[in-house]
Parts: C-alpha cells; structure tokens; sequence
C-alpha cells in the first residue's frame, strides 16, 4: 500500500476526511453536506471502531469525524489507535454523548475537537477546516463542563512529590490561560495585541516544552500541575 504524504493539502488538494459513525443514514447525510464543499473530499466511511483503524490506515485521511460510542471499539479507543497509526491525522469528536468523562477520554486520546450533534450539520465543514489548521473545537455546552472536570482533577490530583514543570515564560501563560477560556487563535492575538502568527509560534514551544500533542492537553496538563486555576 503506498502511503501519501503528511503535510498539509495545497489550495489544489481538498482535505481528505473518514467518516465513522455507526448510524448509516448520519453517515449518508454527512457525505452529502461534505460533497457540496470544494476543498473537502470524503474519501470513505466506517461504521465501528475497528472498521475505523482499518479505514483510516487504507485511506490515510487528514481529518477523521469520529463518533464516541460504537459497536466492536468505541470511538475513543479509535481515536487512540489512529493518533498512534498516523501522527499527522485529526480526529474529531461528533457525538450525541455529552457525559464529561468521554470528552476527557477524548482529549487524552488525542481529539483535537468535541463537538454534540445538537450543531448544525453545515457547521462541520467549518469544524474540519479548523481542526485541520490546529484549532480545538468544542461545543459551548461542554465547554463548562471540561473547565468542572479539569478543577475536579485538579483537587483530586495526589500530593505526591513531582519533578518541576517545565517552566513557561509570562507570555506563554498568558496564552495558555486565554487558551483555556476557549479563545482561537486569532482572538487571542486581538486580546494581547499580537499577531497571530505569534500565538502559534507560543502554542508550539508551550506544547514542546510541555511534551504534549494538542492545546487541550495543555490546559489539562496546567490545571493538573496548578499552573492556571479553574474557579
């Protein structure tokens, strides 16, 4: 099987997406919404966990739309796999479950986005988009609930001796923080009179520095470590 390569699509190259969802006629409704958009290719679909690994390492897409609760192997289990199979990928959460734990699960698996299926299905091509150029997105009604999950982590976290975190420059967290009120990349430049290209560069040496794959991780791994608070 001859593999394509990782890097982004140029403005002659649609992003490819895998649909996986265990709902066929969600599935067909996708597609057809997908369809009418020039720089979207739906390359294929699944309809399980397993068909999902299977499917995405045949079809190698950019963006996988994945949902949570499936047959065989849930959707966080695919997430896992297929972030491990192929680094480049996204992988977006769609899902009628709005269960804080399989949003944290989620983004521990490495989703770069959550959102409920109570959005318009023409939000999604807008979502691909996004995830795709490195934003996170989430529902505004989990939005809450992952900021409850993080603070509850937080106190519940051991008071174990732990190595020191890696150290974050002043700017750094002031992204960090903006980043966990759910601001993109772009109000975040607004609101600290920079230029956005300046966020991504902080968002990346936040992430190497912290070792980690998504922003979420980020703010996960900053509450945890009581870098920011959650009140």
């Amino acid at each position: 099987m001859s593999k394509r390569s990782a890097k982004a699509p140029d403005d002659s190259q649609a992003l490819r997406v895998l649909i996986v969802d265990d709902h066929a006629l969600f599935r067909r409704g996708l597609q057809m919404v997908l369809e009418q958009e020039d720089d979207i290719e739906v390359v294929g679909e699944a309809a399980d966990g397993a068909e999902a690994v299977t499917q995405a390492q045949d079809l190698m897409p950019d963006v996988v739309l994945m949902d949570v609760r499936m047959p065989k192997r849930s959707g966080i289990e695919a997430t896992e796999q297929i972030r491990d199979l192929l680094p480049h990928a996204k992988i977006l959460m769609l899902t009628i479950s709005d269960e804080e734990t399989d949003l944290y699960e989620a983004i521990k698996a490495g989703a770069s986005g959550y959102l409920l299926k109570e959005i318009s299905i023409e939000e999604v091509a807008d979502a691909i988009r996004s995830v795709w150029a490195g934003q996170s997105r989430i529902s505004p009604s989990m939005a809450s609930k992952l900021l409850s999950e993080f603070a509850a982590m937080s106190k519940r976290a051991d008071e174990r001796q732990q190595l020191p975190a890696p150290r974050l420059t002043e700017r750094e967290m002031d992204v960090l923080r903006l980043v966990a009120e759910g601001l993109n990349n772009r109000d975040i430049a607004e609101r600290l009179f920079i230029s956005e290209n300046t966020v991504k560069n902080h968002i990346r040496n936040i992430l190497e520095k912290l070792h980690l794959h998504s922003r979420m991780e980020a703010v996960v791994y900053a509450v945890r470590e009581k870098l920011l608070e959650i009140k």
